[in-house]
C-alpha cells in the first residue's frame, strides 16, 4: 500500500517509513517520489556546512528552536532536519551524534529529525539526501535544515541543493583562511563565526571580511564532481537586480546568542532570492544537477548489467599490472567488454 496519502496528511510514522524506503532505494520509495514530486517546491532549503568542530549541530538545534518558538507576533514554522552523519567503519550506519545534541527538540510535532549515514559519499551529502528533502517538502515542512558531515574541501556540494547556504567557521581551529583554501567561501550566502566567545574571533572575522572584499560578484556556481558548473539555460539576473553580499554574523550556539540575528539574515536572503529571481535560477540549476546525477547512476547500473563480474575484475588486474591505462580500460569496457 502506498504511503503517499498518509505522508501528505502529515502522519509521522508513514513519513519515517517512507524515508527508510528512500534511503534504501527501494522500488516503493522511487514510486512514492514520483507521486510526491508535484507537491514539492515550497520549502526553504537551508544548508549548514563547515569544518568539523565549528558547532554546526548545535547551531542547527538553536535555529530549529527559534523557528518553533519565534518572538511574539511571528508565526511558528515547521522544521525538518536532515543530518548527514559520518558512517560507522564497522556497521556502515550513521553514528547519530546529531540526535544526541538535538534531544531538546524531541516531542515537538512540528520538528522531524532524520540522521543518515554518508556511506562514503563525497561532499558530506549522502546520495539520498535530495530525495529525502523532496519528501519533507511534500509533507509540508516550511524550513528544511540540511547539515553536512563537515568533510572539508568537497563541502561545496551543498550549494547545488540548498537555497541558502550557511558556512560556519570558529576561532581557534588553526588556519584562519582554511575555509578559503577549502573553496567553500565561494558558495556562502551567510558566513557564521560560531563559538564567538572564544579568543581570536576578531582575527577570524577580519580574515573572512578581507576575502569577501576581494571577491568579485558573478553568477552562482555549483560544485559538480570537483568542478564548478553553471546552468547555462537559466536566464542571467537583470542588470538592476540587487546584489547579495554575504553578511558575517557572530553566534554562540550553546547559549543561543546571535540566533535571532541569524534567523533574520536567513529571512532576508529568502526575500532577496524571490525579489531578484534567483530562487527560480537556483531551483533550475539544482534540478539540473539532480537529473545529471540520476542519469549517471542509472546509466552505470545499466552498463554493469551488460558486463560480467569476472570481466570487470580481469580489467582491474590488468590495470594493477600496468598493462593498460585507465582510459584504455574504460574504452574497452564501454565497447561491450571487448578484450583489451
Amino acid at each position: 500500500m502506498s504511503l503517499v496519502p498518509a505522508v501528505l496528511a502529515g502522519e509521522r510514522l508513514a513519513l519515517a517509513r517512507l524515508l527508510s524506503q528512500i534511503e534504501n532505494d527501494t522500488p516503493a520509495g522511487r514510486a512514492a517520489l514520483n507521486e510526491l514530486f508535484s507537491h514539492t517546491g515550497r520549502a526553504h532549503l537551508v544548508g549548514v556546512t563547515g569544518a568539523p568542530g565549528t558547532g554546526k549541530s548545535s547551531l542547527v538545534n538553536q535555529l530549529a528552536r527559534w523557528y518553533r518558538r519565534p518572538p511574539e507576533g511571528q508565526p511558528a514554522r515547521t522544521v525538518a532536519i536532515v543530518a548527514v552523519d559520518p558512517s560507522s567503519p564497522f556497521s556502515g550506519g550513521a553514528i547519530l551524534g546529531d540526535r544526541v545534541r538535538m534531544r531538546d527538540l524531541a516531542g515537538d510535532p512540528g520538528v522531524f529529525i532524520r540522521s543518515m549515514a554518508a556511506r562514503g559519499s563525497l561532499g558530506g551529502l549522502a546520495a539520498a539526501t535530495a530525495s529525502m528533502v523532496q519528501v519533507f517538502d511534500a509533507a509540508g515542512f516550511e524550513v528544511i535544515l540540511i547539515e553536512t558531515v563537515g568533510a572539508g574541501q568537497a563541502e561545496v556540494d551543498i550549494a547545488r541543493l540548498a537555497h541558502t547556504t550557511l558556512v560556519v567557521e570558529a576561532p581557534g581551529l588553526g588556519d584562519d583562511i582554511q575555509a578559503i583554501k577549502a573553496g567553500i567561501l565561494e558558495i556562502a550566502d551567510i558566513l557564521v563565526v560560531n563559538k564567538a566567545d572564544r579568543p581570536g574571533v576578531e582575527n577570524t572575522e577580519r580574515a573572512l571580511r578581507g576575502m569577501l572584499q576581494l571577491a568579485h560578484p558573478g553568477p552562482r556556481l555549483f560544485s559538480h564532481h570537483g568542478s564548478l558548473m553553471e546552468d547555462q539555460a537559466t536566464p542571467p539576473p537583470a542588470q538592476d537586480a540587487p546584489l547579495w553580499l554575504p553578511p558575517i554574523l557572530r553566534t554562540v550556539s550553546t547559549e543561543g546568542a546571535g540566533i535571532p540575528e541569524l534567523a533574520t539574515a536567513i529571512a532576508r536572503h529568502h526575500e532577496h532570492l524571490r525579489a531578484s529571481g534567483d530562487w527560480e535560477r537556483r531551483e533550475r540549476a539544482r534540478l539540473h544537477a539532480e537529473l545529471e546525477a540520476l542519469l549517471r547512476e542509472r546509466l552505470v547500473a545499466r552498463w554493469r548489467e551488460t558486463i560480467t563480474a569476472s570481466r570487470f575484475e580481469e580489467t582491474i588486474d590488468r590495470l594493477v599490472a600496468r598493462q593498460v591505462s585507465p582510459h584504455q580500460a574504460v574504452a574497452a569496457l564501454l565497447d561491450g567488454g571487448s578484450p583489451l
